[in-house]
């Protein structure tokens, strides 16, 4: 059945959302069917990577930084952890909403605009004077964050010709992964020569150059032509948003009124949330795609796996500094050997998934995670560099074994009409476990003081092998 976009707009005004899918715009109005090409290409791949690549790096720069920044500022441990917490709140509560928007009014402006809210906010970061400016400038630059993220793969699926997808997602792979492994080192570079707000400064020429390339070079891609749809929208960012946000103040240790207000006005928004996109052909939160048990498993995997990653990143700066005695420089160095283990790590397990079940591959790492997380918390004070930096690989090699194959499951269990669906909750599964993960540290932190980092590694390891477990629970599900 066609719906023309007035019938369209007069099913929305009613409220009714059972229909069948929309026709696309006219093919002229995106730039090729089959990818780019030459250097159009390269240019355009130009203008991603500086997007993600931002994005990824200016987390890992600011976890480094967090004691330093907390210090300056004179906050709290505890309180200074919402500057990491706010950023994955804006983000998480907007990734599906600007994923949507992106198919109505083009991947191509969603990216562009959230790159120059990235990089405004970034100078607003750069100038805050205080712990909540800083915080009310994180929020501006997740949201900007999340835009580009949001619309990423799509974006690669009308740069790339179909015939080398495979290589555009593995030079994004490469790109995320890079961000991170340089963000430690980055910050202490930074921090040897400067102050911290020169972390979010070096956003700004490269946020330019950016914008620039984005503007000339990211192709257009065909346009749906339903409206967008605002209730749906507020209803998500609501009901995550309120999650996130009960879990933050639970671990500031806030009154039990206070919270227990926040959730049940997150139950509101998601009991809105899947009555409004009920019958709906593309639902922006696909929940139906958890009645398949692989879905579901490498799910559950991936929010454990995020959560002891979180935990571990925002925990071992604090560990590093205070309990170690290294110094913030020491830190970022100290941090880096994971990331590149990642880096490393993951095209090979990637090849490997062709050939050996992602369960088994993601079970063995996230074993691996555990070990790593739990020989870094039984460390000796007096532990040397080399100590220090193998535990972290051995962390990084288990986190590497487990990205590939379980991207890998989950896109194969779900159809591949649903695609889209499963991309959105990857990235939502993976910023709900490093949002619950940065709250179990401030919890952490709230509860046992300086003793808190040890209590965050031991919860990451404890996470860590969870996910091992779920993950090794796959093999069960695709023998039945």
């Amino acid at each position: 059945m066609r719906i023309s976009k007035t019938c369209a707009e007069q099913l929305y005004s009613a409220d009714v959302f059972a229909i069948s899918p929309p026709p696309l715009n006219r093919p002229d109005q995106f730039a090729t069917r089959d990818g780019l090409h030459g250097a159009e290409r390269t240019l355009a791949m130009a203008a991603l990577a500086i997007g993600v690549g931002l994005a990824g790096l200016d987390t890992a720069i600011v976890n480094t930084a967090l004691p330093g920044i907390a210090a300056s500022l004179g906050a709290t441990p505890a309180a200074s952890v919402w500057i990491v917490s706010v950023y994955q709140l804006a983000m998480i509560a907007t990734m599906l909403p600007f994923a949507a928007l992106g198919e109505i009014v083009g991947y191509r402006k969603v990216s562009i605009g959230g790159l120059i809210l990235f990089t405004a906010a970034s100078l607003a970061c750069a100038a805050a004077w205080s712990l909540p400016s800083l915080v009310a400038a994180r929020l501006l630059q997740g949201l900007g964050a999340s835009a580009v993220m949001g619309v990423n793969t799509a974006l690669l699926r009308a740069i790339w010709p179909a015939s080398l997808m495979g290589r555009g997602m593995g030079s994004n792979a490469m790109i995320v992964a890079t961000g991170f492994a340089v963000g430690p080192t980055a910050a202490s570079l930074i921090l040897s020569v400067s102050s911290w707000p020169w972390l979010f400064a070096v956003n700004l020429p490269l946020g330019l150059v950016g914008i620039v390339l984005a503007l000339r070079y990211l192709p257009a891609t065909r346009l749906a032509s339903y409206p967008f749809d605002f209730r749906t929208a507020l209803y998500n960012a609501g009901a995550f948003g309120l999650l996130v946000l009960a879990m933050g103040e639970g671990a500031h240790t806030a009154p039990a009124r206070v919270i227990a207000l926040e959730l049940a006005a997150a139950m509101v928004f998601f009991v809105l949330l899947l009555r409004r996109q009920r019958g709906h052909p593309a639902p922006m939160l696909p929940v139906d795609l958890f009645r398949l048990p692989l879905f579901s498993l490498s799910v559950l995997t991936a929010v454990c796996t995020f959560a002891a990653q979180s935990l571990a990143f925002v925990s071992l700066p604090f560990y590093f500094e205070h309990v170690l005695g290294r110094s913030p420089v020491e830190t970022g160095f100290l941090i880096t050997p994971w990331a590149v283990m990642v880096g490393i790590m993951a095209p090979i397990a990637g090849r490997l998934s062709d050939r050996y079940q992602p369960g088994l591959l993601g079970g063995a790492g996230l074993l691996a995670l555990a070990v790593g997380l739990l020989s870094l918390l039984l460390m000796p004070p007096q532990a040397s560099s080399l100590a220090i930096c193998w535990r972290m690989a051995l962390c990084g090699l288990g986190f590497g074994f487990f990205q590939a194959p379980n991207l890998k499951a989950i896109m194969s269990s779900a159809p591949v009409e649903r695609a889209g669906g499963a991309s959105g909750i990857v990235a939502t599964a993976r910023l709900a476990g490093q949002a619950g993960g940065a709250a179990l540290v401030a919890l952490c932190f709230t509860l046992a003081g300086s003793g808190g980092t040890a209590w965050a590694l031991g919860l990451g390891a404890a996470s860590a092998a969870l996910a091992s477990i779920a993950s090794f629970a796959r093999l069960a599900v695709q023998k039945t």
